[in-house]
């Protein structure tokens, strides 16, 4: 090919290689970090490696879940506080393994942009970085993608991917039965779901997320809005393997209680929750008062509190709660799998979510 000195380059089309280069150079010593016995976290090759005759497990089934953060990257980007979205981008998708009894092993990114800030794509990774260290897991691979004109300068998109390995005689769930007591762990806050409707209801209100924030002191709308999703693998971890008494976990994600409960429940079940045990958060009463959203519509878009169910062994039950409450969860009974006559699996609410 004749060499052409006038004609156009990549870096013209919009797309620098050399930032490219440069993310990978600032988020290396990140990646490191993450390593664990079945892989060194190191990246740069086309694939990563794990080995899972290193990480001692004898039977091994795999589990795999992706996702990513949905609309609450906008108020990352719109704030300009990018240092907690990666937490949540490991969480939605670690969460998910776990409800399985599986331990998350390894994860890879996704971060698509129109232009790549280095230093910006560095702060996602460093969140990133941190949740994997805090889940067991380690970061083997990613990709990032410059796509100008699909994405506008300074906008980014991220995904995530996850796979976890759990002995084939520990799956979860398993033997759910009528009876059974149903504990909640509380969230940390919306988590990574519902945005748009938060969003919606900023924006009608008038509330801008550089403002203080109505419900709590110290901080913007945007910040408190960003509080990561939190992270359940070392409690849950620990529970299902001390005490032998859980007998199904449910990632209350998109949907709610309402949604996803039903997920983990054999035919000819539900359960029964009081609503009035639920520490309901500020962030949720604030959402329902100014949106003026129905107690209904809050339990099947947002946490509204609770961030993960476990569904227990009533014998065991306190030991359960205990080992849990020691690894730093706040756990409230909230009622108990029943029998339903018919229909499908479903959750069943007395009581009334608190308002105020």
């Amino acid at each position: 090919m004749n060499d052409r000195r006038n004609g156009l380059t990549y870096a013209q089309a919009g797309v620098d290689i050399d930032a490219g280069n440069r993310l990978v150079d600032l988020i290396k010593p990140l990646v490191r970090a993450t390593a664990r016995p079945g892989a060194d976290a190191e990246i740069g090759g086309f694939g990563g490696l794990f080995d899972l005759k290193r990480a001692g497990f004898k039977d091994p089934v795999l589990v795999a879940g992706t996702d990513g953060v949905g609309t609450k990257v906008m108020i990352a980007i719109e704030t300009g506080r990018h240092e907690t979205i990666g937490i949540d981008l490991v969480a939605m998708s670690v969460n998910d393994l776990v409800v399985q009894g599986a331990e998350p092993l390894f994860f890879l990114d996704y971060f698509a942009c129109g232009k790549l800030a280095p230093e910006v794509g560095a702060q996602v990774v460093k969140g990133i970085a941190h949740a994997c260290r805090e889940a067991g897991c380690a970061l083997i691979g990613g990709e990032t993608a410059e796509m100008p004109g699909l994405y506008k300068a300074g906008d980014y998109d991220l995904a995530g991917f996850a796979v976890g390995a759990v002995e084939r005689d520990a799956i979860l769930p398993r033997g759910v039965a009528a009876g059974d007591v149903v504990l909640g762990l509380a969230s940390s806050g919306l988590h990574s779901n519902g945005f748009s409707l938060a969003r919606k209801i900023a924006e009608t209100s008038g509330a801008r997320f550089d403002a203080p924030c109505p419900f709590a002191s110290g901080a913007t709308l945007g910040e408190a809005m960003l509080a990561p999703t939190r992270l359940y693998i070392r409690s849950a971890l620990a529970a299902i393997r001390e005490t032998g008494g859980v007998k199904a976990l449910a990632h209350i994600t998109g949907g709610g209680l309402t949604e996803n409960v039903p997920r983990v429940l054999p035919a000819g079940l539900g359960v029964r929750i009081d609503l009035a045990r639920i520490t309901v958060l500020p962030v949720f009463k604030w959402l329902a008062e100014k949106g003026g959203v129905a107690e209904a519509e809050m339990l099947r878009t947002f946490n509204c509190g609770i961030g993960m169910i476990a569904l227990v062994d009533p014998a065991k039950a306190d030991a359960v709660a205990a080992t849990l409450q020691r690894e730093g969860e706040h756990v409230a009974h909230l009622g108990e799998v029943i029998t339903l006559p018919d229909g499908p699996p479903r959750v069943l609410y007395d009581g009334h979510l608190a308002s105020t």
